[in-house]
């Protein structure tokens, strides 16, 4: 069998029956297995392709087949979806395509399940893509864009509602959640600038962080600045969110108190305590989960950062904090980009609770923050529930001043109408991240 799509189909399979996240899963299995160049390249482009397409692919796959997904066995789909998504959106052969997937159907489960298969990507290569989403698409604007790039509606939906007067710009804002994203390097404040790690790794030094550097490709743990703990791999939009925290004005001096309210896996709180430390500051770090707290104590190694494994929520530390950070647990729309079969897995249904999460965090916060002291408040979701509601909420329950986020974003355009601001991939090349300064009167 072809090692590459035989590696992308036990990875879809895995992400099907045990929830597995892609990202972690294929570069595992492509280690085990030693598959490297050219094969590597081909197994990820399939497994995050298929993964990132599938809604789009079962739409195909219910009108070849003449019944809905559900009705098709799991394994017996997973090689459709990889089938058709070769057929529809790479430049494999449709012959090669078709064999492959039913050399895999005969190999697991014999000659009458690969009929089927072929039967069903033969009808399904009878047509282009455009075809396919000209005959299938919704007739809605937003459903119809949706469809075309592989979005659930909701989701196209929320993206629209929170661009507001910008909603043009969603076909761009879906086509760059389609593309991979490229790797964002952080220099260590104190250790190293983003020149020298831009000429060390041979990348590009960023345009809205002054610790960033962009890398075309390759695995950057390979890197020396980074097995050295000098530099570390973060979304650029994640380094903006730390930084805001740093630059919101106080009322009074700055004390030194910093707490990362929701730390892990730690590279917000590791680019806090590099800045911390040049001024001899201190960050508290709580992470509720063992497993996340020890990866933020492996980020913040040699930093003035003390982890505290507890809940938030009620962490039992002591009040009186100058700045704290509250980058939120949500639903994760914002990164859809790093996680191919993350918008196949939330419903409308997760916003709910995480709202309630949201809400229960920031009031924790603004009890442990000292009068004239800053929280920031981010999600790495653009969900209007998330984001501007949670905060609207918050000012009207507290009386909290609201700040001018865009102020500590000097440099970076296209915010929004502020007082809040919002980051997008199509436009800033990040996540879409959320940013919110509230100060205590």
């Amino acid at each position: 069998m072809d090692p590459a799509r035989e590696v992308a189909l036990d990875v879809l399979r895995a992400v099907r029956e045990r929830d597995a996240y892609a990202n972690l899963a294929l570069p595992k299995l492509l280690r085990e297995r030693k598959i490297s160049g050219r094969d590597a390249a081909y197994a990820t482009e399939l497994t995050y392709g298929t993964s990132r397409s599938q809604g789009q692919l079962d739409a195909v796959i219910a009108a070849c087949a003449g019944r809905p997904v559900e009705e098709i066995d799991g394994p017996i789909l997973d090689i459709l979806r990889l089938g058709v998504y070769q057929l529809l959106r790479t430049r494999t052969s449709a012959h090669a395509a078709v064999d492959t997937s039913v050399d895999l159907a005969s190999a697991e489960f014999g000659q009458g399940r690969a009929g089927f298969v072929n039967a069903v990507l033969r009808r399904a290569g009878e047509k282009t893509a455009e075809q396919w989403i000209t005959e299938l698409a919704p007739a809605d604007p937003v459903g119809k864009l949706a469809f075309e790039h592989a979005h659930p509606k909701w989701i196209a939906q929320s993206f629209a509602d929170a661009l507001g007067a910008e909603a043009g710009e969603l076909g761009e804002l879906l086509a760059a959640d389609d593309e991979r994203p490229v790797v964002h390097l952080v220099a260590r404040p104190g250790d190293i600038t983003a020149e020298e790690l831009a000429l060390v790794t041979g990348g590009e030094e960023g345009r809205w962080s002054p610790y960033a550097v962009y890398l075309d490709g390759g695995d950057p743990g390979l890197l020396e600045p980074v097995r050295d703990g000098i530099a570390g791999v973060q979304d650029e939009g994640s380094q903006l969110v730390a930084l805001a925290l740093t630059r919101a004005p106080l009322d009074g001096p700055d004390q030194g108190r910093w707490l990362d309210l929701c730390a892990g896996p730690g590279g917000k709180a590791a680019l806090l305590g590099a800045l911390a430390a040049i001024d001899l500051f201190t960050v508290d770090a709580v992470e509720p989960a063992e497993h996340r707290a020890e990866l933020v104590r492996k980020s913040t190694r040699g930093l003035p950062v003390t982890v505290h494994v507890t809940d938030g929520r009620d962490s039992g530390l002591t009040p009186g904090y100058d700045r704290i950070l509250v980058d939120a647990p949500c639903t994760g729309l914002g990164a859809l980009r790093r996680r191919p079969e993350a918008r196949w897995r939330r419903t409308p249904a997760d916003v709910p609770e995480l709202v309630t999460l949201q809400r229960e965090l920031l009031t924790a916060a603004w009890d442990l923050l000292r009068p004239g002291g800053v929280v920031v408040y981010s999600t790495c979701s653009p969900h209007l529930s998330e984001t501007v509601s949670v905060v609207a909420d918050f000012v009207r329950r507290t009386g909290a001043e609201q700040l001018d986020t865009r102020d500590y974003l000097p440099g970076v355009t296209g915010l929004g109408e502020g007082p809040s601001a919002q980051l997008w991939p199509h436009r800033h090349g990040t996540d879409a991240m959320f940013v919110a300064a509230l100060r205590k009167q």
